[in-house]
C-alpha cells in the first residue's frame, strides 16, 4: 500500500484521533481547576469578610471607610487567600500547574483592576491597586508550593 492508496479526510482537522479525544477531559479538568481556584478564593474571602464585619473588627459595612492598618490587615488575608487558592487551581491541574495558576492569577488581576475602577472612591487607593499588584505573585507562589509538594510525594 502506498501513501496514494491511503484516503486522506476532507477536513483533516476534523478528523478523530486520540489526542483529540484524550485532550478533551483534559480541557475540563483545565477549566474546572481554575474555576475551582477562582471560586475557593471568592468563598473564603467573602467569610472572612463577614467574620471580620460581625465581630467588630471591621466597622459595619456603609460606615466611613477603614483605616489603613484594617486594609493592610485586609490585604494580608486576602493575599493568604490567593495562594491558597492558587494552589488548589495548580494542584486540581491535570498539567503544567504554573501555568493554571498564572492563568488564576491573571484573572485576579483584571477583576481587581475592574473594582478598582469601579470602587475608586469608595476606599483608600492603594488597597485594590495593591490586590491588583499582587495577584500574580500570588499566583506563582502558590504554584510553587505544590511543585514543592508534588517533588516531595
Amino acid at each position: 500500500m502506498t501513501n496514494s492508496d491511503v484516503i486522506q479526510p476532507a477536513f483533516p482537522h476534523l478528523a478523530a484521533s486520540t489526542d483529540g479525544a484524550a485532550s478533551q477531559p483534559r480541557r475540563l479538568r483545565s477549566v474546572g481547576a481554575v474555576v475551582a481556584g477562582l471560586v475557593a478564593i471568592f468563598a473564603v474571602t467573602t467569610g472572612v469578610d463577614a467574620v471580620m464585619h460581625a465581630t467588630g473588627v471591621f466597622p459595619p459595612v456603609g460606615a466611613p471607610p477603614m483605616s489603613d492598618s484594617l486594609f493592610l490587615l485586609a490585604f494580608a488575608y486576602r493575599f493568604v487567600i490567593d495562594v491558597a487558592g492558587c494552589w488548589l487551581c495548580a494542584r486540581l491541574a491535570p498539567r503544567r500547574p504554573m501555568r493554571h495558576a498564572l492563568m488564576l492569577g491573571a484573572i485576579g488581576t483584571v477583576l481587581s483592576i475592574a473594582g478598582a475602577v469601579a470602587m475608586w472612591d469608595a476606599s483608600r487607593a492603594w488597597y485594590p491597586l495593591a490586590l491588583a499588584a499582587s495577584s500574580l505573585p500570588s499566583a506563582w507562589l502558590g504554584a510553587r508550593l505544590e511543585q514543592r509538594r508534588a517533588r516531595v510525594a
